[in-house]
């Protein structure tokens, strides 16, 4: 009896890793996201992103940095509506949608706030949910980061 007990406890516990594990893989980009320094490969900040009437939408929530106090508490760099804008809330992703073949999310732009600099957008879920491969194009050129899930 006390066997049959233990076997139904771990085909349970093995149902539920395998849903969380498929709800990780189609949650998308939605979710909070650890980014990663491309110079150090240390963390660097939390960006949440939400989904929007006009597409995704990802504020920058935190910083990770090993010391906060010397990150701008601005984006004098930003060029647009965010110039001068406060660090923690600024909108870094704007837009994005699925894309026709339903792995990347494109048509959107993500704003590098280091050099002020925007870039079109197009990003993908990666590994099952748990990181997110985000790429920034200006004309043929591209920059590609690898963020963390942080929830």
């Amino acid at each position: 009896m006390k066997r049959s007990v233990y076997f139904q406890f771990v085909a349970g516990a093995a149902a539920m890793c395998a849903l969380v594990g498929s709800a990780l893989a189609e949650a998308g980009p939605v979710g909070l996201w650890r980014t990663i320094d491309d110079n150090t490969g240390k963390p660097r900040g939390e960006v949440r992103i939400v989904e929007t009437a006009k597409g995704l939408s990802g504020r920058l929530v935190r910083s990770l940095a090993a010391d906060p106090s010397k990150e701008p508490t601005t984006c004098k760099a930003c060029t647009d509506d965010r110039k001068d804008q406060p660090m923690i809330g600024l909108e870094m992703v704007r837009g994005g949608k699925l894309a026709a073949d339903g792995q990347w999310y494109e048509g959107g732009e993500i704003l590098d706030p280091d050099n002020g600099k925007t870039y079109t957008l197009k990003m993908r879920v990666a590994e099952g949910g748990a990181k997110l491969t985000i790429r920034g194009y200006i004309g043929p050129f591209y920059r590609t980061q690898t963020w963390e899930r942080a929830e």
